[in-house]
């Protein structure tokens, strides 16, 4: 059993207090990609949604020219899962969760990160909600994927749907090629644990295939060094500074 100090017990016990509604629209939205099956407009696609290799998801842009949006989805009714991932900063709150692993010492931003000059080196997983977007990969074959191309933009905020809720994160890394198969639906133990609680470890996401990862093109997403608390002490903290932005470009659904 996690043995957790009190400061961090009261840190997780905050996240339910950030949740959030899915707004009409967003929920609108997700009931009509859901219906209509496949996407039409596939950016990129032969990636999978779990280590079996389905290699069956895709990056679409249906709506990438109407409303500046790229979302991740699956066959059919389905979406995609969420793994969990620690990349990062290591230090600051840590209730064991991150088990180590395949984790990394940086993500893939760090040096944005470190340039905002914010007192943070790089993003810290259990700090900054953020969400692994696009594949990059040598391997003969290897499917990828480069958001920048399509004018997405990291440190740029994406609206996940989980659990019935709403949650704000931003793209704070990148899918590489040191794993079997080029995957997709990913996000850091902080996102995952607002979304579906503390069960979430390194080992052990959400496997189903129901979440709605919606990434924002241009640089009207992106918070900059001084649109987000980039050195925010705490999951809530750092979430609710993103906050209007989020809400600002999910109304523009």
């Amino acid at each position: 059993m996690l043995s957790l100090s009190f400061p961090f017990l009261v840190a997780i016990l905050a996240f339910t207090s950030s949740a959030r509604d899915v707004p009409p629209n967003v929920r609108n939205f997700y009931n009509t990609v859901k219906g209509r099956g496949d996407c039409k407009l596939k950016l990129a696609t032969g990636f999978s949604g779990s280590a079996s290799g389905s290699n069956t998801h895709s990056y679409c842009g249906d709506y990438a020219n109407s409303t500046n949006i790229v979302y991740i989805k699956g066959p059919g009714q389905s979406f995609a899962n969420m793994d969990i991932d620690c990349d990062g900063e290591q230090g600051g709150p840590n209730d064991g969760r991150c088990r180590g692993g395949d984790t990394k010492s940086a993500t893939s931003f760090q040096a944005i990160v470190r340039g905002y000059n914010k007192g943070i080196q790089d993003l810290n997983a259990n700090i900054h909600p953020y969400v692994v977007f696009g594949n990059l990969g040598s391997q003969p074959g290897w499917r990828t994927f480069e958001p920048q191309k399509v004018d997405i933009l990291p440190l740029s905020i994406v609206a996940v749907v989980c659990g019935n809720q709403l949650i704000y994160g931003i793209w704070g890394d990148i899918n590489g090629d040191d794993d079997g198969y080029p995957v997709v639906g990913e996000a850091s133990i902080s996102l995952a644990t607002a979304c579906y609680g503390n069960g979430m470890t390194s080992d052990a996401g959400h496997d189903e295939d129901d979440v709605l990862y919606i990434a924002f093109r241009g640089s009207s997403a992106v918070p900059g060094a001084n649109g987000a608390n980039w050195a925010a002490r705490s999951y809530t903290e750092f979430e609710k500074s993103i906050e209007p932005l989020g809400n600002a470009l999910v109304a523009m659904m």
